[in-house]
């Protein structure tokens, strides 16, 4: 970002900005494996929470109970963490053990 001062009258004024924005850093919510939570409430979260159909919250859910995670997909970073948070809380109110966690893409 640059920009450009001028002065007038002892009052500095701004003349130009240029703001150069990159795309923002992606990060990936990942869903753990753990011995406790059932299949189908990840296979639920998967639907309410990150928008998959049935087809799509099986397969990962499968994935996390066979690879032990899998990624339920990838977010700005405010997006992430709300779906972790989200997430969280509804396996707590439940009382599921389940691990969400975020990382960079």
């Amino acid at each position: 970002m640059s920009t450009e001062w001028q002065k007038q009258d002892d009052v500095g004024v701004i003349d130009r900005i240029d703001i150069r924005q990159g795309k923002p850093k992606m990060y990936s919510v990942v869903l753990h494996n753990d011995d406790f939570t059932p299949m189908d409430f990840v296979t639920t979260l998967l639907s309410e929470v990150f928008n998959k159909n049935e087809q799509q919250a099986t397969q990962l859910m499968l994935k996390v109970h066979n690879e032990g995670k899998a990624v339920a997909g990838t977010y700005t970073r405010d997006v992430a963490e709300t779906k972790q948070n989200q997430s969280t809380e509804r396996a707590q109110r439940e009382e599921h053990p389940l691990r969400v966690t975020v990382e960079p893409a």
